[in-house]
């Protein structure tokens, strides 16, 4: 099927498969790859490793200064780089994550990771998944799709991929990360998490990726008349 030179915007709620549906369609129709999230954890990585966020969330001032020396990029297999090191193992730590919606909820973090997005986006024929990019990243995006599952699927998707990568968490500290940060993403004073009036809703609590898939190929036939 060939798709016209889109950008396809896939917000959402955490755990909801965002990156995976999204990475499935970039393979499948031959666009480029871009995961705001990573970059947002690459800044809390950052301010971490830098002394600029406390342990209980507050954020040092210094953060937007420190950030014009910050160099992320992604690689070609869609790797987040800092500058030549490979950060994707640590970004994806329970140590990152429970800080990442407190980093992504200040407005000079969110200017400097939107331009970067920004700069991808020049390029067309992309698809990228975050919490704001068809409201607020891209909000002339061609196809929007917006993404949410229940609770207690998400707090199991989450659970059972930290498992695999052989960290040893407790579900209910999952959980309450899970609510935390749907919290904080829906609440914050800056382009909050939220569905654009545009957006197709996928609710994919009792979907595999294959139906996915076919849910979004469907969608973008009828939005565009390919047969």
């Amino acid at each position: 099927m060939n798709i016209p030179d889109i950008i396809i915007a896939i917000d959402g709620y955490s755990s909801t498969g965002k990156s995976s549906l999204a990475k499935k369609i970039a393979r499948k129709f031959g666009f480029l790859y871009l995961d705001s999230g990573a970059l947002y954890r690459g800044v809390t990585l950052f301010a971490q490793e830098e002394g600029l966020i406390s342990r209980l969330g507050k954020v040092n001032p210094a953060l937007e200064e420190a950030l014009a020396g910050l160099v992320l990029s992604f690689a070609e297999d869609g790797r987040l780089m800092m500058g030549p090191r490979c950060i994707e193992p640590e970004i994806r730590s329970m140590e990152v994550s429970s800080q990442v919606s407190n980093i992504a909820a200040v407005p000079y973090v969110r200017a400097w990771v939107d331009s970067q997005l920004r700069e991808y986006g020049r390029r067309g024929r992309i698809v990228m998944d975050g919490r704001d990019i068809g409201t607020a990243v891209f909000p002339e995006a061609q196809l929007k799709v917006f993404m949410t599952a229940s609770e207690e699927v998400r707090a199991r998707r989450r659970y059972e991929e930290m498992v695999a990568k052989g960290e040893t968490p407790l579900l209910e500290e999952v959980v309450q990360n899970l609510r935390e940060r749907d919290y904080i993403d829906s609440h914050r004073e800056t382009n909050p998490l939220r569905r654009a009036d545009d957006a197709f809703e996928l609710d994919n609590s009792d979907m595999s990726f294959e139906e996915e898939l076919a849910w979004v190929q469907g969608v973008i036939q009828g939005k565009f008349g390919i047969l």
